[in-house]
């Protein structure tokens, strides 16, 4: 490929506009390397930075930390926080504090400095949190410090040479739509990096911040019991000081770090893919547990936004599993409900997203409480109605205190999952012999999400293929939409569900059958097999629907315990 004018002329612009001497010399570099015709593809990469901003959706940003306006960049984020002021100030919100916190990702610390400082140059009050901190320890201190919005500078699970930008609104949740559009408006109406004002801002110690949001979650155990050992793997990013500060403040002291993996590292040197679900990602974590013999194993993702659990299992090899996110969720979900305060919440509401496990409807019907299922995204699990008290995503999200973070919140799940354990593991039982008592009491849900890597143009397809389909294969059940890019197949006790990944290039299915309560543990294991059957076959139907046979399962197993 030639350099094109169009995109040496655009090149040219940004670099002039860049107010940051390293991304523009990197640009310049790669500027003259495709005008020089060099033969290892300057032009094409060129191409691809010039090709539009990186778009702002209800994450926010997200995307490769390189220069040019389809990067992660000082200029990207300064254009970006001229935009999210404006949105503020039009809303009525001009002047109002703004807290700023960041991961320990490559960028994070220069791109939390310019968000800091466009906000402070449009006279807002700025509260940057000076050290890299979790994700939901932000979403905390937007509502506890009343503030008009709040950003973290993270790209929680995604891979090392990435980072992002993710907006908080004044209720402590992320943001929705028609907001997201709105924003993404007013940053396009703004002006070029070098000309928006600015204003130093001298970052605050989170130190008392910290300290609230510790006492909030040491509060969560419902039990007593705390004799508990855990393993616990933040997975190189910014949650393990925390988490083990939290864990013990809540009285759950006996904790083993993965050494390896305990220092904030932002090229996560000893994972493929810092992610707990992704195959292998948790390895390290469970050959510790095994170790030191230990009675749960804890993984964090980078940004502690999400919790993964590991339970002892002397069925599988190495004696250890992680548990799915459906399985977790929905122990955490009864578990709260049967120990709530119904003073406090006397019409209690449990919500998950249309692309998790079922079985939470049936254990709220149970508990006596409200169920609503939403689209995917916590941003609409905290906005599920009244009296919400509980939500979890199948992806590893769970929120368990909504009054303090509305949002998913990886360090506070791991506490009150410790609390379950230890709870159970004092009356001589364990985690899976929970799941055990939730299928005979409600059915066996067996769970798998099939992922399909997939290039932009290939997922459009498949879009396009499935919204003008006559409907799912013969016998599998109905097609029906209920959002632009969700497509649900529902049969007899059967459920699929279809969208493409809104923040990796990933085409996912979630495929669920359900087997009728069994009355015994034979009948139990008689159920499992035929759900596995019935899950090979919805698996295959799925499959030919995407046009994907070789689908790839991607964390899937059965979500009441094996």
């Amino acid at each position: 490929m030639s350099l094109t004018p169009a995109v040496r002329d655009a090149a040219l612009r940004w670099i002039a506009d860049d107010p940051d001497p390293a991304t523009r010399d990197e640009l310049q570099r790669l500027l003259a390397a495709a005008l020089a015709g060099a033969p290892f593809a300057p032009a094409e990469d060129l191409a691809e930075r010039m090709a539009g901003m990186l778009r702002f959706g209800t994450a926010g940003l997200r995307g490769p930390v390189r220069a040019g306006p389809a990067g992660m960049n000082v200029a990207v984020v300064r254009r970006a926080t001229a935009g999210l002021a404006s949105w503020l100030g039009a809303h009525g919100h001009g002047g109002g504090t703004v807290v700023i916190g960041r991961d320990a990702r490559h960028g994070s610390a220069e791109f939390a400095v310019a968000a800091s400082e466009v906000l402070a140059g449009a006279g807002f009050r700025v509260y940057a949190l000076a050290t890299p901190l979790p994700t939901p320890v932000l979403a905390y201190a937007v509502r506890a410090r009343q503030a008009v919005a709040g950003v973290q500078i993270t790209a929680s699970h995604n891979p090392p040479a990435d980072n992002g930008y993710k907006v908080y609104l004044s209720d402590g949740a992320q943001l929705v739509e028609p907001a997201d559009a709105e924003i993404e408006a007013a940053i396009a109406a703004a002006p070029a990096a070098r000309s928006i004002d600015t204003a130093p801002v001298t970052p605050i110690d989170p130190a008392d911040l910290l300290e609230e949001y510790l006492d909030r979650v040491a509060r969560l155990p419902r039990g007593t019991a705390r004799a508990l050992r855990i393993a616990l793997t933040p997975m190189h990013g910014v949650g393990g000081a925390v988490a083990v500060h939290a864990l013990r403040r809540a009285g759950f002291d006996d904790v083993h770090v993965v050494r390896g993996q305990a220092a904030p590292d932002p090229d996560f040197p000893t994972v493929a893919f810092p992610n707990p679900e992704e195959p292998g990602a948790t390895d390290a974590l469970l050959a510790l547990a095994a170790e030191v013999h230990a009675d749960l194993a804890v993984a964090l993702d980078p940004d502690a936004d999400r919790c993964a659990l590991g339970v002892p299992d002397p069925s599988r090899p190495g004696g250890w599993r992680m548990l799915t996110g459906n399985e977790t969720g929905v122990l955490l979900g009864d578990h709260l409900l049967a120990t709530s305060d119904r003073a406090v919440h006397p019409d209690p509401l449990v919500a998950t997203t249309v692309a998790s496990s079922t079985q939470l409807r049936a254990v709220a019907a149970a508990r006596g409480a409200r169920y609503a299922e939403t689209l995917t995204g916590f941003k609409w699990i905290v906005r599920a109605g009244e009296g919400f008290v509980f939500g979890f995503e199948e992806a590893l999200g769970y929120c368990v205190d909504p009054d303090a973070v509305r949002d998913k919140d990886g360090i506070a799940a791991a506490v009150l999952a410790a609390d379950l354990a230890a709870t159970r593991r004092a009356a001589g039982g364990s985690l899976l012999d929970a799941l055990d008592e939730l299928a005979m009491a409600h059915g066996v849900y067996l769970t798998e999400a099939v992922t399909v890597l997939v290039t932009p143009e290939q997922r459009a397809e498949a879009v396009a293929r499935l919204a003008s389909g006559p409907g799912g294969p013969a016998g599998a059940g109905e097609l029906s939409r209920p959002a632009p890019d969700v497509f649900v197949l529902t049969g007899p006790r059967t459920r699929a569900v279809i969208r493409p990944s809104g923040t990796e290039p990933k085409l996912k299915a979630y495929l669920e059958v359900v087997e009728p309560a069994p009355a015994d543990t034979p009948a139990l294991w008689a159920a499992r097999g035929r759900a596995r059957d019935r899950l090979d076959t919805l698996r295959a139907q799925v499959s030919a629907m995407i046009g994907a046979p070789e689908a790839r399962p991607a964390g899937g197993t059965e979500l009441t315990g094996q």
